[in-house]
């Protein structure tokens, strides 16, 4: 059986006395659309900044393509792309310039990164925009910038943080559409975390269930529904992890919180 592209094995993140990540281990196959699903504050976004060499884990091991992300970052990098939750683009450049910039952080050759980044802005429909300012595009259009930037430099994995927040289901859709199509033509695993019961349902080929830090289970979604007893994907979530309503305000502001730790930790 082939080595998982994504191994964690009892990973943990603890902030003073706050438990972020608890212990959770699990794979994920090359090639695998894999949704990590969960409420506000439920640890998605802390663990993929430890994969993604973002954080430092408090314990536990990680293989990323079969490199440690903590003893080897550089080599980590290179094997994977990454669209935040929060944006990041450059809006006082162009499109090109974005990916320009990506590409020589990379190193990827000239030539190959003047070819790759006209394929990508075709790829995601922006080659008429190429040279407009980004401050100028809408919400979806710097997505889709940011997915093509993301994968300028071939990734194995790209890794999606709430990818779709704040998206109208038009763009959400469309967006998803190349996804799938990186996913069929390239074999590309995608990785993304979302608290969208449909955005789950209909992306993922295996969910992962995440809550105070732990993971509570993972399947299909059939599997899910089917442990639960549950007609519905946002039956069975409810199922799994309660019906209380979690404090948002309170979720952004442990997010700000560990944003800063993380930079004070590289």
């Amino acid at each position: 059986m082939p080595e998982p592209i994504i191994h964690v094995d009892r990973l943990t993140k603890k902030f003073k006395n706050f438990m972020a990540v608890d212990h959770i281990s699990f794979d994920v196959p090359a090639g695998q659309i894999f949704a990590f699903l969960g409420p506000n504050g439920a640890g998605k976004s802390t663990t993929i900044k430890m994969i993604t060499t973002l954080l430092h884990p408090s314990s536990g091991t990680i293989r990323l393509n079969g490199v440690d992300p903590v003893k080897d970052p550089k080599d980590a990098r290179r094997s994977f792309g990454i669209v935040f939750q929060d944006p990041s683009l450059d809006d006082e450049l162009t499109a090109w310039e974005n990916l320009e910039f990506h590409g020589v952080l990379y190193g990827v050759p000239k030539e190959l990164r003047r070819t790759r980044i006209g394929e990508m802005l075709a790829f995601v429909e922006l080659s008429d925009r190429r040279d407009d300012l980004v401050k100028t595009f809408s919400g979806g259009m710097k997505r889709r910038l940011e997915i093509a930037r993301g994968l300028l430099h071939h990734p194995k994995v790209l890794f999606l943080d709430e990818p779709t927040l704040g998206l109208d289901p038009q763009t959400r859709n469309h967006m998803w559409s190349y996804l799938h199509e990186l996913n069929r033509k390239e074999g590309i695993t995608v990785f993304f975390s979302t608290h969208y019961m449909e955005e789950a349902e209909r992306n993922a080929q295996r969910i992962a269930v995440i809550d105070h830090g732990k993971i509570v289970t993972s399947g299909t979604s059939d599997d899910l529904k089917a442990q639960t007893h549950t007609a519905t994907l946002e039956d069975a979530f409810l199922a799994l992890t309660g019906t209380t309503i979690r404090d948002e305000a309170g979720s952004a502001a442990d997010r700000m919180r560990q944003r800063h730790r993380a930079w004070g930790h590289r």
